[in-house]
């Protein structure tokens, strides 16, 4: 018989992931720690918010659990579920963004989630996403290459094509419209997952949470002590502001999370600390600026060709 759907397992596993990414960006940090912040949801449930700042690596950082519930779903999962209109549900999940200092260590978004609704006189009814991408200002080809493999790995267990499917869902997912260019060079996205294996798909969301941090530490360490001046610092904080516009406009998770009732603090915990806005702001031919949305944020595949 298939397994059925064990929330508590899920939650388990989802504040051990937590501890355990915020232990190792803590150690490459070196100078601070991230800060506890438990909370409660008055409308059913709660979590725990780690926020590191000011650190040696890391100006901002939030890694982010809730476990939330509710009497009726929320219209942002109900749209394409109409069944489901009414029906009791939980929402759980780690949600986490790195901002550094350091213009050339790229930002990282990183996110797993569950959902569970139970109807009335039926079957629950479960899904899983997440993902990861990587956003940098200053762009390194063999980090690319990195993230992507790791993330490849990840999905190798879990049937031919699944990297490739969650790559383009990526691509498609973190991309800003009015602006016509990716946020980042992309990872994994993947929302919706129900294959009726409850193992099986939970084991596809344990290895994208695991691999996250094998992904990002590595590239972290090589860049996080390059010199760099006012120039890069400038062009980051500029670029940090398509960050905010997508989360802004765009991402699901902050759109369910402010139409439920969930805590403004922890759901707008992505946001940099500091941004700015130029009035049509153009690159230098030729520069290293340039270079980003000419090379980088193109929607390569980076385990192709030379990149392999």
């Amino acid at each position: 018989m298939p397994q059925q759907p064990d929330s508590q397992a899920v939650k388990h596993y989802l504040l051990g992931l937590q501890e355990r990414i915020c232990s190792r960006l803590e150690a490459v940090d070196g100078g601070a720690a991230f800060i506890q912040d438990a909370w409660d949801r008055p409308e059913g449930g709660g979590g725990v918010s780690r926020v590191i700042t000011e650190g040696r690596v890391f100006e901002k950082g939030g890694v982010n659990f809730s476990h939330v519930m509710g009497d009726t779903m929320p219209a942002s999962a109900t749209a394409h579920r109409p069944h489901l209109a009414g029906a009791p549900w939980e929402a759980m999940g780690v949600s986490l963004v790195i901002h550094p200092n350091n213009p050339y260590v790229p930002t990282s978004h990183a996110n797993v989630r569950f959902f569970i609704a139970r109807p009335q006189n039926s079957e629950p009814v479960y899904w899983f996403g997440g993902g990861y991408d990587l956003t940098p200002y200053y762009g390194f080809e063999e980090d690319c290459v990195h993230w992507h493999r790791t993330a490849r790995a990840a999905c190798e267990p879990f049937g031919e094509g699944t990297y490739q499917r969650f790559r383009h869902w990526c691509d498609d997912y973190f991309y800003l419209k009015h602006r016509d260019e990716p946020r980042g060079v992309g990872g994994l996205f993947f929302d919706d997952h129900n294959t009726g294996d409850f193992g099986q798909d939970f084991g596809l969301m344990q290895a994208v949470g695991d691999s996250y941090i094998e992904a990002y530490e590595p590239i972290v360490r090589r860049r996080m002590d390059l010199p760099y001046g006012d120039r890069e610092r400038d062009f980051q904080l500029y670029r940090r502001g398509r960050y905010v516009e997508f989360n802004l406009v765009y991402d699901r998770g902050t759109l369910f999370g402010l139409q439920s009732g969930g805590r403004t603090e922890s759901i707008l915990m992505s946001l940099p600390p500091l941004v700015r806005w130029d009035y049509n702001r153009t690159a230098e031919p030729g520069s290293d600026e340039a270079r980003l949305t000419e090379f980088f944020l193109t929607g390569r595949d980076w385990l192709e060709g030379n990149h392999d």
